[in-house]
């Protein structure tokens, strides 16, 4: 709902690290803005602000200062995933979330057709060669006719499937329900035909949120049921995956690879194994951020401002129920 006020109170929390959000300028004519960088200072900001701008996706500082919101009506999250945000009190109150779907999703779709065709052409191998000064010719594999399948089947699986597709590969996807006429997979299916499907795949590629029910879903048993030949790709959530399996699920040759932008564990201790495994390649959660992204987000965050203040409905409101934004 819109508020009557002309200057409502703006709380903008980042990362204690982290700097202002780019392009913030205009809303100091438009609104009391306060910034807070963990609980202690979010407690004095909280009273009386009726918008949050959450940029650190991993705080826990909104938790411990709840009982300081005593106006929240609305918050948005700065990032696609919101699992940081989804406790009990503010799943079970009033106040509306939304968060930054759209932003990222081309971006992360270059990253995961990026990473598939270096799989397929072995760039890792040919760069370590490149350093050893070392002229070595040998065949590889084509990407077109692989099948990709996209374990979270919403706005970033779907650019997914339309950059696989593009270069000649069968995208087939997973969600909550199944569905045999969409538009950019071969097929989605549901999560009970995960473990049939993982053995059918090449590719896998993880790029669903956060929630009870997919944390750890890439255990052993996963891995088990994929291709001795198929690689894994991970730009969803770190903690979807369940590193140890994983690590020996690439030491015994259940699995021949994986590209990974997300961890359990970030950053990922110095002396952990993947760092060297040649089948690995690895980013530092980097895959969705292009040149000016950040810009980008509050550019986002206005558009939605304009929506609260004129009285119109939000886009990309997450379930919080669910933890993400419904399927439009």
């Amino acid at each position: 709902m819109a508020s009557t006020e002309t200057r409502p109170v703006i709380t903008v929390l980042t990362a204690p690290d982290e700097e202002r959000p780019p392009g913030l300028d205009p809303l100091f004519d438009r609104a009391e803005v306060r910034f807070a960088w963990d609980a202690d200072t979010l407690r004095e900001t909280l009273p009386g602000t009726r918008i949050m701008m959450v940029t650190d996706f991993r705080t826990d500082a909104l938790r411990e200062a709840w009982p300081s919101a005593d106006s929240l009506e609305w918050i948005h999250a700065t990032s696609a995933g919101v699992d940081a945000l989804m406790f009990p009190e503010l799943v079970n109150s009033e106040v509306t979330v939304t968060n930054a779907q759209g932003i990222f999703d081309r971006s992360i779709a270059e990253y995961v057709l990026c990473t598939i065709l270096m799989f397929a052409k072995d760039f890792p191998h040919s760069i370590r060669l490149q350093m050893a000064h070392q002229w070595q010719h040998r065949d590889t594999e084509r990407a077109q006719g692989s099948r990709v399948l996209v374990v979270g089947a919403g706005s970033i699986g779907r650019q997914i499937a339309r950059l696989v597709t593009a270069v000649g590969m069968e995208a087939h996807g997973i969600a909550r329900r199944s569905r045999s006429d969409d538009p950019d997979f071969e097929a989605v299916h549901d999560n009970a035909a995960i473990p049939e499907q993982l053995g059918l795949a090449d590719y896998v590629v993880i790029a669903a949120p956060l929630t009870p029910a997919t944390e750890k879903l890439f255990d052993a048993k996963a891995f088990q049921a994929m291709k001795p030949t198929a690689r894994m790709i991970n730009i969803g959530r770190g903690p979807i995956v369940d590193t140890q399996a994983l690590v020996e699920a690439l030491q015994s040759g259940e699995i021949a690879g994986a590209g990974l932008d997300v961890f359990e564990e970030e950053p990922l201790p110095s002396d952990h194994p993947l760092w060297a495994m040649e089948n690995v390649t690895m980013t530092a959660h980097m895959a969705g951020d292009f040149i000016g992204w950040k810009k980008a987000l509050t550019e986002q965050f206005f558009d939605n401002l304009d929506n609260w203040l004129a009285g119109r409905d939000f886009f990309n409101v997450v379930d919080k129920a669910s933890g993400y934004v419904p399927n439009r």
